[in-house]
């Protein structure tokens, strides 16, 4: 072969190469969004699918994955794990390669399992599912698998935290736990009897309820239980409406024990609680908007701009960190590329490094225990649904205080 050949053959190879890199690096990547828009926690949904386009939006304006695009789209899974089956369905159907879910440890397991049996015997054409909020311990445990990456703190990170604050407060000392009745309101259960009597074997737990998940409007005779019990303290990883309708339940009834729970800050729960909730409500997050290792001016001053809603769903800017990065870095979109590139990496988010750890895919963050506040414009700047009343970090905990054992035995699928 002469020079000349040689040359033009090495150019041939060269800009295919490049072509394709090219190609890999560009183009629309659809996000599947699984969570309800209906029922009792569709105003909660609807914050949070408000959540995902608006930090799909930051990330294309920004190139956070060069010129890969992002587009949210919308699937009502009206809480159940069979509606979200079906969603998968259609998921597969549209090509869609990457899901986002988070309301309900149910579904994320259905959906979990649902993924992995799907990427077994449909090589090329796999899914990653981000978890953001659903975070019973078994999924990261007993019932993890290469597809699935839990974006939230579990259920037993937080508790390992929270109860390592409450162990420092004396005046606790009868406690009532309620949660709902499904896997994760029963690890929330688990946890704080076991981390308590661990830390604080002094304190008494005088009773304990489970209720229907996103079923009770009334939760006065729950209160009144808590009422006669004498509790000081009331545990509860209830979220949403089954929150707020407690809250309100017990502000109704004169109850004047203090709420420690894992998501007060979430829709309808600041109005339920208004000014009766300073400080007597206290929630473990991985985030909020008062205490930013990053500025979060732009982010949550323009979500209230756009929305007037409020902006507390950090996951989802921490998913598209991850996503854009594990693009970057294998130099693809594709889902298995993609997911192995994920492992083990450290992105900077809202709440500083988060790393997602390989053994288990579950990321690891800090943790901060606030409490419900006046607003001062200094340590509470910004409020949450217009109640003037926000959050003031108390503790602020490394990850590695909250950080547990895993017992996950991940199957790995070989690199293509």
């Amino acid at each position: 072969m002469t020079g000349f050949r040689i040359a033009t053959a090495i150019f041939a190879v060269s800009a295919a190469l490049a072509s394709q890199t090219a190609l890999a690096q560009s183009g629309t990547v659809k996000v599947a969004w699984i969570d309800p828009l209906s029922g009792m926690m569709a105003p909660l949904g609807q914050n949070m699918v408000r959540s995902w386009q608006y930090a799909a939006d930051l990330a294309n304006q920004q190139k956070w994955a060069g010129d890969v695009k992002f587009e949210v789209v919308t699937f009502d899974n009206k809480l159940s794990a069979q509606e979200s089956l079906t969603a998968l369905k259609s998921i597969v159907d549209q090509g869609i390669r990457y899901i986002v879910q988070g309301n309900g440890s149910g579904v994320a397991i259905a959906l979990s399992d649902a993924v992995a049996r799907h990427n077994e015997r449909n090589p090329g054409k796999e899914i990653v599912f981000l978890n953001y909020a659903a975070i019973d311990p078994s999924l990261t445990n007993a019932r993890c698998n290469f597809w699935h990456f839990a974006l939230d703190i579990n259920a037993d990170m937080k508790m390992e935290a929270l109860t390592s604050y409450m162990a420092r407060r004396p005046e606790i000392r009868k406690v009532y736990l309620i949660n709902q009745d499904y896997a994760f309101g029963h690890s929330v259960e688990k946890a704080a009897e076991e981390y308590l009597k661990r830390k604080r074997p002094d304190v008494q737990v005088v009773g304990k309820d489970r209720h229907p998940l996103a079923q009770v409007r009334d939760f006065a005779p729950y209160v009144a239980k808590i009422k006669a019990a004498g509790a000081d303290t009331i545990i509860t990883g209830n979220w949403g409406a089954d929150l707020a309708l407690m809250v309100k339940a017990a502000k109704d009834a004169g109850l004047n024990a203090n709420f420690y729970t894992y998501y007060a800050g979430t829709t309808g729960v600041p109005t339920a609680m208004g000014a009766s909730g300073a400080d007597h409500v206290r929630q473990v997050s991985y985030w909020h908007p008062n205490d930013s290792v990053i500025d979060p001016r732009p982010i949550v001053e323009g979500f209230k701009k756009k929305f007037n809603d409020d902006f507390y769903v950090m996951a989802s800017y921490t998913g598209f960190k991850l996503l854009s990065e594990a693009m970057k870095k294998a130099r693809s979109t594709d889902p298995l590329k993609v997911a192995l590139a994920m492992e083990g990496l450290k992105v900077q988010s809202l709440n500083g490094e988060v790393e997602m750890r390989t053994t288990d895919h579950q990321a690891q963050q800090a943790v901060y225990i606030s409490s419900w506040q006046k607003t001062d414009g200094k340590a509470v700047r910004y409020d949450q649904e217009n109640t003037g009343y926000g959050w003031r970090t108390e503790a602020k905990l490394d990850s590695y205080v909250a950080a547990q054992p895993t017992s996950c035995q991940m199957k790995r699928p070989a690199a293509r």
